[in-house]
């Protein structure tokens, strides 16, 4: 089973995490045996926790209000949900518009049960195929065709028009 990779919000923002089995990221200054640090400047009991869950609550609210507005509007006007979208996107930005589906499921963060199933369902509109990775026999690419790429340049503006109109202003 491959390596799950998560990210950890920091002061400066969402940060790389580590590997480890819980997907929390140790970081000195944890809690004992949790592996969870407190925010910078946070001591537990300091009466910063309801500021830590206001934060956490905006980013899951920003969160669920840009990925609705993608679902609707890459549904509606492509034919593609966020998560089709995002398997394509990957393959469009990749050298050579390839991956093997273990590490397209890491990058997108799907398991490779799920992924397995959205790419059968791109397979069937003829917008990804799967390949013998050249370097493995064992592994399986997943390769980007013509009209996946031609899909994906017509719903990326859709995708960075939603983006701008929902995601907060960046500093």
């Amino acid at each position: 089973m491959g390596r799950r990779y998560t990210s950890r919000m920091t002061a400066s923002g969402i940060a790389p995490a580590s590997a480890a089995g819980t997907g929390i990221a140790p970081a000195s200054g944890a809690a004992a045996g949790t592996g969870i640090a407190p925010a910078s400047g946070a001591a537990a009991g300091t009466g910063d926790l309801p500021a830590l869950v206001s934060a956490w609550r905006s980013l899951a609210a920003c969160h669920a209000a840009v990925c609705a507005a993608l679902e609707r509007e890459l549904g509606e006007r492509h034919g593609l949900g966020v998560s089709e979208f995002e398997v394509l996107e990957r393959l469009a930005e990749n050298e050579g518009h390839k991956f093997r589906v273990q590490e397209l499921a890491d990058s997108v963060h799907l398991s490779q049960s799920t992924l397995s199933r959205l790419i059968s369902r791109l397979e069937q509109h003829g917008l990804v195929q799967r390949n013998m990775c050249d370097a493995d026999r064992r592994g399986i690419d997943v390769c980007l065709t013509d009209a996946g790429r031609q899909r994906h340049a017509e719903a990326q503006p859709t995708h960075r028009a939603v983006l701008a109109a929902t995601l907060p202003p960046t500093a």
